[in-house]
């Protein structure tokens, strides 16, 4: 019997990536995001080329009647599942605590913390009674070290650290494991979105870097889940070669290297 993976925000970025590497493996994918040609693209792509059943729920994180209403359909589809990835997340806008945009702030805490929630609301009871699982919880490098106008977002993130350990502690005697991922720069819709479709503003966020890519975190991902039933990674933190944390990186220009 094929094994389970549930990704939200699968429809770009590390939730496609992770999607299409998991199907390549066999899994049985169930892509959720709010963007219904999208998922249905993906769907279609995934069955295609490898052959997998692949289910497509059409929600927001956000909404906590949809994440209920979702999760529902989904035990009717499938009778088992072994990964929930906390995927779907944001940055809106760079802005001081005083000036910032609140509404940029709501759609962050709303979806950055409370769609991790409700989907984990959801999803633990599930594991739990099948006394085995695996929570992957996206998490970012700007929630173990702040950054000049991050607050905000910053904040959301370590709340996802702090809510993958209490998760941790709480599903530990059901066998579930839970694991944090939190990756540095990564060239993805990340910064298109944080910018409201600027484009020239994004790619400039990643000039002179070699940032990570969707496909690495994938790779961790497929990694921390494929290890031995007694080995869980707890927390993990990955940035480019350039990069240190959220504050300090250089360019690739600045490198020492020898001849």
């Amino acid at each position: 019997m094929a094994k389970t993976i549930v990704i939200t925000g699968a429809t770009s970025g590390f939730g496609k990536a992770i999607a299409e590497r998991f199907a390549k493996e066999g899994y049985t994918v169930c892509i959720t995001g709010r963007r219904e040609e999208r998922l249905q693209a993906l769907k279609e792509e995934l069955e295609k080329t490898y052959g997998v059943k692949v289910v497509t729920l059409k929600f927001d994180v956000r909404n906590r009647e949809q994440v209920t209403a979702a999760v529902a359909s989904l035990k009717e589809q499938v009778n088992h599942i072994d990964i929930l990835v906390n995927n779907a997340g944001l940055a809106s806008g760079l802005g001081t605590i005083d000036e910032g945009n609140i509404d940029d702030w709501e759609l962050m805490i709303d979806t950055n913390v409370k769609g991790l929630l409700y989907m984990t609301r959801q999803i633990a009871p599930i594991m739990r009674e099948q006394t085995n699982g695996h929570i992957i919880n996206i998490g970012s490098t700007a929630g173990k070290s702040v950054y000049k106008n991050g607050n905000v977002y910053c904040a959301t993130k370590f709340a996802v650290d702090a809510l993958t350990q209490a998760t941790r502690i709480d599903m530990l005697p059901y066998g579930i494991k839970v694991t944090a991922i939190n990756p540095g720069m990564a060239e993805t819709e990340f910064s298109l979105v944080r910018f409201k479709g600027d484009e020239e503003r994004a790619a400039n966020m990643y000039k002179g870097v070699r940032p990570l890519q969707a496909e690495d975190i994938a790779d961790i991902a497929w990694y921390c889940a494929t290890l031995p039933p007694h080995v869980c990674i707890n927390d993990l933190t990955v940035t480019c070669l350039t990069q240190v944390n959220s504050v300090y990186h250089i360019k690739e220009a600045e490198r020492i290297v020898k001849q």
